[in-house]
């Protein structure tokens, strides 16, 4: 009787000790702040960022590093929505390099009712993109380097609060798509080219002591900002470059009626056209948000500007702060 009343107590116990163990090996290995080594060369952790971004656990509350060593990565990357809290770090800029290579007329299988071959589209063509909010990107390239045979983007954004340190951003038409509206986005010290449209979508944008060099004569940004949205990019101390082939560039073009682009306080060499901006259609001059302030360079000479951008004031200019146009978001620098 005694025996048995012992081991109706001691079982409990077991199986409690039991289930703690279970839940403790079911834990992931990586479920902690600690940092992520990818390598190529097989020296670190994985040998593909997709390979460590699938062991990150999901709605993490702390920050954790991804540290990738130097190497060409031929992947085509999603950082999805459930995830936040990660820096992606790259050995050095130049090489640490994220690359893929669709463009929009890649044929592939679409649709479900009765799937068949057909382009795939812009919006398909990323080799970078990210779903989910607080993520930052350091030192690192994030390429499309497919023939220009159609759009093909480097970096396709969906999620809030994201921040580029000290990164580059290559490619032709389209590198970077800033996809969905009332998001927030910080780029610092980075590099992006491209041919047409190279900077484009709704998100607010702020671009600071970035280089924008353009391959081709055609447009620098295309501002889809909605109507309700107070920023869309905002261009602070930056420079503007282009190869010797482009002579004829626009600052941009709204690709929706209510696009907003501001250059303030930048370099603006001369490629950029006399008249700065294109409406896109006729309409557009009516409601487009376009404007500059205390520019400099060959092509900031403001005389023969489209009438319908804007020369902000000293006063205007004042209270376009970085707080003000992340809403009150201060991304760590």
């Amino acid at each position: 009787m005694k025996q048995a009343i012992l081991w109706s107590r001691i079982l409990p116990l077991l199986f409690t000790v039991q289930c703690s163990l279970f839940t403790a090996s079911a834990a992931g290995k990586y479920d902690n702040p600690d940092t992520i080594v990818v390598a190529r060369d097989g020296t670190g952790e994985f040998r593909t960022v997709d390979e460590a971004i699938e062991v990150c656990r999901a709605f993490m509350d702390y920050h954790k590093v991804i540290f990738v060593k130097n190497g060409t990565y031929k992947e085509k990357l999603i950082i999805p929505q459930w995830l936040q809290n990660i820096e992606i770090c790259g050995e050095s800029v130049e090489n640490t390099i994220i690359t893929y290579d669709d463009h929009a007329n890649v044929k592939v299988f679409l649709g479900t009712a009765a799937p068949r071959l057909q382009p795939m589209g812009t919006f398909r063509t990323y080799t970078l993109k990210i779903e989910g909010n607080d993520i930052t990107l350091k030192n690192i390239t994030i390429e499309n380097n497919s023939a220009r045979l159609g759009q093909a983007v480097a970096l396709h954004t969906e999620g809030d609060r994201l921040v580029f340190i000290n990164c580059r951003f290559i490619g032709h038409q389209d590198t970077v798509y800033t996809g969905m509206a009332n998001t927030r986005l910080f780029f610092k010290d980075c590099y992006i080219c491209g041919t047409t449209d190279f900077i484009f979508g709704p998100s607010t944008a702020w671009l600071e002591n970035c280089t924008i060099e353009s391959l081709v004569n055609s447009y620098v940004t295309a501002a889809s900002t909605p109507k309700d949205q107070a920023y869309g990019y905002v261009f602070n101390n930056c420079r503007l470059i282009a190869k010797p082939e482009a002579t004829q560039v626009y600052l941009g073009r709204p690709w929706r009626d209510y696009g907003y682009t501001l250059f303030m306080n930048c370099e603006l060499g001369g490629h950029i056209r006399p008249a700065g901006w294109h409406h896109w259609e006729q309409h557009r001059e009516q409601t487009a948000r376009y404007m500059e302030y205390n520019n400099h360079g060959e092509g900031a000479k403001t005389s023969e500007r489209v009438a319908w951008s804007r020369q902000l004031t000293k006063k205007e200019a004042e209270k376009i702060t970085l707080a003000t146009v992340m809403g009150g978001w201060m991304p760590e620098q």
